[in-house]
């Protein structure tokens, strides 16, 4: 279990998924957001309508029934190696440059021919990353030097690693171990033969942010294990299906949550998809779960869905990093996600190689 040093109660810091941390801009002052009880390891939140789809990582999920049984390590912090630097000659996202925590634009990613092709672009070269990230999956391997390895390949295609220096996270992608739900920064800490692990890669090419993410198995994953990481991109395949022009995005967490309870899977909750494009996180919010948040697909419209399954407790714990996010009672995590367009008659996938 990871200790209570290891561990931290949010501040009032309003973070998503992100591939990223992105901060949340709110006119509510934030101690009237936020409610703590000193013996509890989470926060509650209590917001608007407007922003009640956006808890993320605000922790309100509910318990799971069990805490599950493993032989499996929990994890531990690993160390943490140096920045790694990007040529002059690449453009940077504008976060890096201004330092300022970044928030959710306002209004969707809607683009024109050109802007289309720029997001296929992006896409193509993140799902290309995402796939030679795959490949280096195995026992032993540090996620330090997946990391290095993911770096070197996007800044070899001319683009820039987006969470690189996105609200402070340091490194160029994010690995997320068994119970990592998300977040995970890539350290010293080397991969052991069973273990699972989601790789996020965002890429900034030519001035559109492309995303994606997919689980791995370590070496010899066990049968719970395979069904978890199973039925999770199940889940995203099932959602995509139902993108088109006009339907409403609830239907995306409807869909994804009928599948996860026939297996009983918990469904993060406080982790959201989200509009993508020139910025790296925008509206709408996609959750992955029942929800009656209104909203629409639109034409030419881009954004990211990415569903997060638990074997148990669905509760996210974040770690003293102000970052890595995992599963209250240790319980694996698996987690994928695409960049979709929504096209004239369905969504078109742009994060597939």
């Amino acid at each position: 279990m990871v200790s209570a040093s290891a561990m931290r109660v949010v501040q009032p810091t309003i973070l998503s998924t992100f591939v990223g941390n992105r901060l949340l801009q709110s006119a509510q002052p934030l101690h009237q957001l936020f409610s703590f009880n000193p013996g509890s390891k989470h926060v509650s939140m209590q917001l608007s309508k407007r922003f009640s789809g956006l808890t993320n990582l605000l922790f309100n999920g509910r318990n799971a029934d069990k805490v599950l049984n493993t032989k499996r390590k929990r994890l531990r912090p690993g160390k943490i190696s140096p920045h790694r630097p990007v040529p002059d000659h690449i453009p940077v996202p504008p976060y890096v440059k201004s330092k300022k925590p970044p928030g959710i634009a306002s209004g969707p990613e809607v683009h024109d021919e050109k802007g289309i092709e720029c997001m296929r672009a992006s896409g193509r070269l993140a799902a290309q990353v995402l796939e030679f990230a795959g490949t280096l999956v195995k026992p032993g391997i540090k996620t330090d030097e997946i990391d290095q390895a993911v770096h070197q390949m996007i800044i070899d295609n001319g683009a820039y690693p987006s969470p690189l220096g996105y609200g402070g996270f340091p490194k160029s992608v994010c690995t997320s171990v068994n119970e990592c739900i998300c977040h995970g920064i890539p350290d010293s800490r080397a991969l052991e033969d069973g273990d699972i692990i989601n790789i996020d890669v965002t890429v900034y090419l030519n001035g559109y942010h492309g995303d994606t993410s997919a689980t791995f198995f370590c070496g010899d994953v066990d049968n719970e294990g395979r069904k978890l990481v199973q039925v999770t991109k199940e889940c995203l395949d099932k959602a995509i299906s139902i993108c088109a022009p006009g339907v409403e995005l609830k239907k995306i967490g409807k869909t994804i949550q009928e599948h996860a309870d026939k297996y009983r899977y918990g469904v993060v909750r406080q982790f959201v998809g989200h509009g993508v494009g020139r910025v790296f996180h925008a509206d709408p919010v996609v959750l992955h779960f029942r929800n009656n948040e209104s909203g629409r697909m639109v034409v030419n419209q881009t954004f990211t869905i990415e569903p997060m399954l638990t074997l148990g407790s669905f509760n996210p714990v974040m770690w003293d990093d102000n970052w890595t996010v995992v599963t209250e009672d240790g319980s694996l995590s698996a987690q994928f996600e695409h960049t979709i367009l929504i096209t004239e008659d369905g969504a078109e996938i742009l994060t597939r190689c």
